[in-house]
């Protein structure tokens, strides 16, 4: 066969300008260029819109040669440099960097000043695999280049390996750095950051993901200012407090323009993203593991690897930072058979039925899952051991038969026959203290000594760093996964780390052991999912308190929150899309009131919420009205005719929403010649202004008809109104309204008119008036408190 050109000529993305000692970085629209100082150090000239190369950047560095008057210069020989004053690519501290170091060491004598010179460096086709770790990796063919740059301190004879590849197509630069042990001191390491970038400008806003249990990853933006400002986690896992991923943008910067840069770190466990601004002006970002209650002790010979961290830039705003991670993580994160493959719409009987379930009612459940379009049904928690509540039995993963007679096998069977896939909830990571696991290994339990352990949800955490447990996790689930025909698995962790001490290491190791903890817990996750490639994993850790990148590696979704009120996920879910694709996101429809803050929320605007992700349902079929149940029926089937648009389509947030107002989303097919629009309402205003909204993403020379998703409305939401509508005068309190409430379908208000692209983008979308006291008909629409509509959008010939 034949080569193509550009497998002839692969584009060349890193240059090395032996005469000026620079590298040059090139993606197909950012360049990232460094150089070695005559000291040896490496600086960092530039990362952002593509430049042509050339074999000499000059003018790049500040070509200050006096003195500031409190300076430490370097040494005796360069008058006037300072490391302090010099945008570098990495930094150690005691050699006159007086801002955040990028490492932090101790050697056994005593020494905390360490200098890491360049050596050498090599450039290579492809990307390595990091030892133990998750990380990208190049997708098929695709060009992928790397750089590997070898500094050491040979006082100490420590080398430290800066890494870089880059992504050209996806305009991604991954960084992670080793650090290898190559003399016979014994060697502390405080603190290794995954990457550490400096800017010579302080005017950025910063934007970062934070929140809480069932209000994970709400987005917030501000300007910085002097000084450091960190985004952490201290709780063993990347937490629902704040993600492992923050973004820097120009104070003008808007979601489709400006300057923005973005960093993502591919790492479960505790981490910290620090911004620093000096008073010379200058920017420092880094990020990596978190250097508190960390330390690792490294010996002859040994080498300790940080996790990998993707940086992108984008002058198309942060949707365009958005757009550049959705493509990367679906095509050089997910790996294996789900990777591009259309997820199963689910139902779960967690809120239908707690830990109150047997066989008959989760068959019946079943069968009405099954009656309304639905593929998959998983059996949450309370099926094993004695789990009548949250205090027992986990990390016994045997079959309660009181529950299940037939067991997994024989329920898993009878799921079958209705024609729906079985998958099943496990916490493999938890132990109960009421457990036979406990009574047998109570050593493999997470505890202080002389202390009672503090419990999280009436449960305590399995010692991951311990190999011993690792390998019992390994073969129980096994067996477990073996044992039924099973193809999905939602694998929750459903506590934050405390009582922080290991059976299985040394007193000098244990601030070791939040690392080996998330390293135990990649082992046993890349062993079973090679092991049973055909299961869909789903990550779940009390909803979102684990949702990063390492974790995609594995499991192609994640449960992206346990709150599952369509308002709240609004917010939720715009959060999370500011790195993660719909393609991973789980989003379930749930009953009302909403379990997790009472809110009535119309059924039609669950779904519409739900459907920019993987589509499930989670409340009790068996008590909701026939209205619910034609609804969702046509719910289930319009997700099915855009599915692959919905899950792997292009995201944009055109409205970011808000306490009161108006909120949009938009998902772009690769063509160009499919989208839809969610349009989304928090509360009605009496006599609104006109809407006209700029929409995204579009080919401007196609024509488009747009329409609206038929929806239906309960008219109970009418209340006395009704009476408006129709002949005859009728008791809203009354049966016979009930009657007519549970079974009709009231059609909601049409839209239908063409339009080019250029239009809709540069002139405007402008929905329908809505009704505000007086005129309702068949040309207003009706949204009420948290109303919403979808749109479709089809190019069709003019």
């Amino acid at each position: 066969m034949m080569k193509s050109e550009r497998e002839r000529n692969p584009p060349s993305m890193i240059h090395y300008n032996k005469s000026s000692r620079q590298f040059h970085l090139q993606t197909k629209a950012s360049s990232y260029v460094l150089q070695i100082l005559e000291t040896g150090h490496l600086a960092h000239l530039y990362f952002g819109k593509k430049i042509r190369h050339r074999n000499d950047f000059e003018n790049f560095i500040d070509q200050k040669k006096i003195s500031y008057g409190s300076t430490t210069s370097y040494n005796r020989l360069i008058d006037g440099f300072s490391l302090q004053h010099e945008l570098l690519e990495y930094s150690s501290y005691g050699k006159g960097d007086y801002r955040n170091p990028s490492i932090s060491l101790l050697s056994n004598d005593g020494n905390r000043t360490f200098d890491f010179i360049y050596q050498s460096h090599q450039i290579f086709t492809g990307k390595k695999e990091l030892d133990g770790l998750p990380s990208s990796y190049a997708y098929e063919s695709e060009d992928v280049q790397s750089l590997e740059l070898i500094l050491e301190d040979k006082c100490y004879e420590l080398r430290l390996i800066l890494s870089y590849s880059i992504f050209h197509d996806k305009d991604v630069i991954s960084r992670s750095v080793s650090l290898q042990n190559r003399g016979k001191q014994v060697l502390i390491i405080d603190k290794i950051s995954s990457f550490s970038l400096d800017f010579d400008k302080p005017d950025f806003d910063l934007v970062t993901l934070d929140g809480s249990w069932i209000r994970e990853r709400f987005s917030h933006r501000r300007a910085l200012n002097y000084g450091m400002t960190e985004i952490s986690s201290r709780r063993g896992v990347s937490g629902s407090d704040h993600n492992p991923f923050i973004l820097l943008c120009d104070s003008n910067a808007s979601e489709i323009s400006g300057n923005a840069y973005g960093f993502a770190l591919i790492y479960s466990g505790n981490h910290s993203s620090s911004v620093e601004v000096n008073t010379h002006d200058k920017t420092r970002i880094q990020m990596g593991i978190n250097d508190f209650d960390f330390s690792w002790k490294l010996n002859e010979n040994e080498i300790f690897q940080s996790p990998e961290a993707l940086l992108v830039f984008s002058d198309k705003g942060i949707n365009g930072i958005s757009s550049m991670y959705h493509r990367f993580i679906r095509f050089n994160i997910v790996r294996g058979p789900w990777q591009f493959k259309e997820r199963p719409i689910l139902f779960n009987n967690w809120e239908a039925t707690y830990f109150k379930f047997n066989e008959k009612k989760l068959l019946s459940l079943a069968k009405e899952a099954k009656a309304l379009g639905m593929e998959l049904f998983v059996l949450d928690d309370g099926w094993f051991g004695k789990r009548e509540d949250d205090h027992s039995s986990l990390g016994d993963w045997t079959v309660n038969l009181k529950k299940l007679p037939g067991g997994l096998k024989g329920l898993g069977d009878k799921i079958k026959k209705t024609g729906l896939d079985f998958g099943i909830w496990v916490e493999p990571e938890m132990i109960s203290i009421e457990s036979e696991l406990y009574k047998q290994h109570p050593e493999w339990m997470i505890q202080c000594p002389m202390r009672e352990p503090s419990p999280a949800r009436n449960q305590f955490i399995l010692d991951l760093a311990n190999p011993l447990v690792c390998e019992y996790i390994c073969e129980s689930m096994k067996s477990l996964f073996s044992s039924a025909d099973i193809s999905y698995v939602k694998w929750d962790m459903n506590r934050n780390f405390s009582d922080i001490y290991s059976h299985s290491l040394k007193p000098e190791q244990q601030k070791e052991f939040s690392h080996r903890y998330v390293l135990g817990l990649y082992g046993i996750l890349k062993e079973l999912t090679e092991q049973f490639p055909h299961i869909l994993f789903e990550s779940c850790a009390s909803g979102g308190n684990r949702f990063d990148l390492a974790m995609f590696c594995f499991m192609p979704q994640i449960w992206t929150s346990d709150n599952t009120d369509a308002m709240e996920r609004l917010h939720i879910q715009s959060g999370s899309s500011l790195f993660a694709p719909t393609s991973v996101m789980g989003a379930h429809v749930s009953a009302v009131p909403n379990h997790q803050v009472l809110r009535n929320t119309p059924i039609e605007s669950r779904f519409n919420t739900a459907a920019f992700g993987l589509l499930g349902y989670e409340l009790d079929l068996s008590k909701i009205t026939n209205f619910e149940k034609k609804v969702i029926k046509k719910q289930i089937a319009f997700y099915k005719e855009h599915r692959k648009l919905l899950q792997f389509g292009t995201f944009y947030r055109i409205k970011a929403p808000s306490d009161r107002g108006t909120s949009l989303w938009m998902i772009v097919s690769e063509d160009q010649k499919d989208a839809i629009l969610g349009y989304y309402q928090q509360l009605a205003q009496p006599n609104p202004p006109s809407e006209r909204y700029l929409l995204e993403g579009l080919n401007p020379d196609m024509l488009y008809e747009v329409q609206n998703r038929t929806q239906f409305m309960d008219i109970r939401q009418f209340g006395d109104l009704i009476n408006q509508a129709l002949p005859v005068s009728i008791n809203t309190e009354g049966i016979l309204h009930s009657k007519i409430a549970e079974n009709y379908l009231y059609e909601l208000e049409k839209t239908e008119f063409k339009a080019f692209g250029d239009q809709l983008m540069f002139r405007g979308f402008v929905p329908k008036q809505q009704f505000y006291g007086t005129g309702l008909d068949d040309h207003c629409a009706f949204l009420g408190d948290f109303g919403s509509r979808l749109f479709i959008l089809r190019a069709v010939e003019d």
